[in-house]
């Protein structure tokens, strides 16, 4: 048992070591120079303290010598205190400017570091699967590796270095102590474990309540987001929620706070007690050394050094284990960050370019699909040819796998089961870049990015989007250049209410904007709009959908939408419940089938009469 214990206690010393390299790699990589500057002004700053305590033993023998002796002997005594002096003003100045240069160069790390770390978590990010972002669990590893791990790093270089600077000053201490006795080496090094345990246990407990929290922490700042953004606000509002998510709020921090309050209470008192155990060691060392000189072992001079030394040595103890807890719990918080950045993500792209048979058009064969948790399938089995230069219309509930279907054509999503095909060729062998530049889409819930009205536009097609005529032409398309004319810089307007002057938009006006980034995108060879008309009155869905159709005239077009009007007017119509093709065929074969098409084309039908 008692070799058990010895063992995880090895275990877990060393484990503070873990990811030292990989932080020292990134601190490395983000400026190498900084880090040597930082390097060698530890080491200087690790070895100086002890030998000033050394020069300041020398001074006070030196001027007692000075006082006892006369004539040649005493002048000589007086010019070694004058010597002395300057010696260890010389070390202070030097020590006072190794520490000021450390501390500058890790301000500058510290900057350039957090930038370098949320690069490497935006980057990881921009590989991620959408799949990842609607998993919760894996959203926590997201948020942890942001909150902590983007300062950890250099924290624990720093705190190696720190080590090893308390390493070089406990061995230069141990050398002078060793001279008055080898028990007093062993008193200095053991009065501080007692300390390192109760801190090593506290932190990896202060660590597995961060971790466990992360849930509860993003649940607080959605709440905080709804209560103070503009796209919250109007209904918290109206239907009375303030109250509601405010308590809510408090509710989780009162959790929180119970929790760290235990903790840093029990935590500050074992500190307390077991930092008096050190400072009876002293103590005891102090009066130790003063009888030594009270009976002529050593001088006054030597008593002064010992008794410097030994507080030296046991600051030097207390900050090497303080450097080696802070070290674990900072490996802890680092792992969220490898943990995070190390996640395999599935290759998404292959590196084909063009289908071998253009003339295709999509295919899906038998494609099954199940979001993570769901034992339903949100499309199951489906089949479905779309011939170049056709228009399909789908039709269903909500729920029925609509925007589903969207997703897995975008490679969004990757089927569980089945193939779907572009230009003959499985979508998993094309490069990603290439597929995705060939598709056009606005959905239902389309972004309203905070950005001047022509970069709005223009991120239809970013290599477009300084080209100002293709810009205007897309926003005739989608006709919201009927609006963007009257407002204040026309396409230079800053929308949205974040950053200053920023103008503000209807719902209808937003789908416009939405509408021509989609048309923007001309060099597609399909387009797909899912939903894109809800806030735009019959008439001008119904001129937009005459626009839409002269511009996929000779392109796949794919339209979702409850309104037949312009359900219609497709060659191809599809109607899905729960992820399977229930009918399909042209609007008048569906009418005259009979079936749920019809059902509901009449109910809608009968709305307008």
């Amino acid at each position: 048992m008692e070799n058990q214990e010895s063992n995880n206690a090895v275990r877990k010393f060393l484990s503070v070591f873990q990811y030292s390299k990989v932080a020292l790699e990134i601190v490395w990589s983000t400026s190498a120079a900084l880090t040597i500057v930082m390097a060698i002004s530890t080491l200087v700053a690790g070895v100086l303290p002890a030998a000033i305590a050394a020069v300041g033993g020398l001074f006070v023998d030196a001027v007692a010598s000075s006082l006892q002796q006369s004539g040649e002997v005493a002048a000589q005594a007086r010019n070694d205190v004058l010597f002395y002096v300057f010696v260890e003003l010389g070390l202070v100045v030097l020590m006072t400017g190794a520490q000021r240069l450390n501390s500058v160069c890790q301000s500058i790390l510290r900057v350039l570091l957090g930038n370098k770390i949320n690069v490497m978590i935006l980057e990881k990010a921009l590989t991620l699967e959408l799949a990842h972002f609607e998993d919760s669990e894996y959203y926590d590893k997201l948020v942890r590796a942001r909150r902590e791990a983007s300062s950890r790093p250099l924290a624990l270089v720093i705190k190696t270095f720190d080590l090893l600077r308390d390493i070089i000053a406990l061995l230069t201490i141990g050398f002078f102590l060793f001279q008055f006795s080898v028990w007093a080496v062993a008193l200095l090094a053991i009065a501080g474990v007692p300390a390192f345990i109760a801190e090593a246990k506290f932190s990896g407990e202060a660590f597995r309540i961060h971790r466990r929290r992360s849930a509860e922490r993003r649940m607080q700042i959605y709440l905080e987001m709804v209560l103070t953004r503009e796209d919250g606000v109007k209904e918290v509002k109206l239907l009375q929620l303030g109250k509601l998510f405010l308590k809510r709020y408090v509710d989780i921090f009162r959790n929180i706070y119970k929790e760290d309050r235990n903790l840093v209470l029990r935590r500050g008192f074992w500190g307390y007690i077991l930092g008096l155990l050190a400072s009876a060691a002293f103590y005891f060392a102090y009066g130790w050394v003063g009888f030594a000189a009270i009976a002529g072992a050593i001088t006054i001079g030597q008593m002064t050094m010992y008794i410097a030394q030994f507080r030296l040595g046991q600051n030097a103890v207390t900050n090497s284990l303080t450097a080696v807890n802070g070290m674990y719990e900072d490996n802890l918080y680092l792992s969220n960050l490898t943990e995070y950045l190390d996640h395999k993500v599935p290759e998404q792209t292959g590196d084909e370019t063009i289908g071998p048979k253009p003339d295709d058009g999509i295919r899906f064969e038998g494609v099954t699909f199940n979001y993570p948790g769901s034992e339903n399938p949100a499309m199951n089995n489906l089949s479905l040819h779309i011939k170049p230069g056709q228009s399909l219309a789908i039709v269903g509930e909500n729920g029925s796998g609509k925007t589903t279907l969207i997703k897995l054509l975008t490679r969004l999503y990757t089927p569980v089961k089945g193939k779907i095909y572009l230009e003959g060729l499985e979508l998993k062998q094309w490069d990603i870049e290439t597929l995705r530049k060939k598709i056009g889409v606005i959905f239902q819930d389309f972004a309203r990015y905070q950005l001047i009205v022509g970069e709005n536009i223009g991120i239809g097609d970013v290599e477009d989007i300084e080209e100002e005529p293709l810009i205007e032409e897309a926003a005739k398309k989608g006709m919201a250049d009927v609006f963007v004319k009257d407002l204040p810089q026309s396409y230079g307007t800053q929308l949205g209410t974040w950053f200053k002057d920023g103008k503000e938009l209807s719902g209808g006006q937003w789908q416009k904007i939405a509408l021509s980034r989609a048309f923007m995108r001309s060099k597609a060879d399909i387009l797909i709009l899912d939903e894109p008309t809800a806030a735009i009155d019959a008439k001008a869905e119904a001129e937009i959908f005459s626009h839409f159709r002269d511009l996929t005239a000779n392109k796949i077009s794919i339209i979702i939408s409850h309104r037949f009007s312009t359900v219609r007017m497709a060659d191809h119509i599809i109607v899905l419940e729960h992820g399977e093709i229930q009918e399909e065929g042209s609007h008048a074969e569906l009418l005259e089938n009979g079936g749920q098409y019809s059902t509901l084309f009449k109910l809608q039908a009968q709305g307008y009469q």
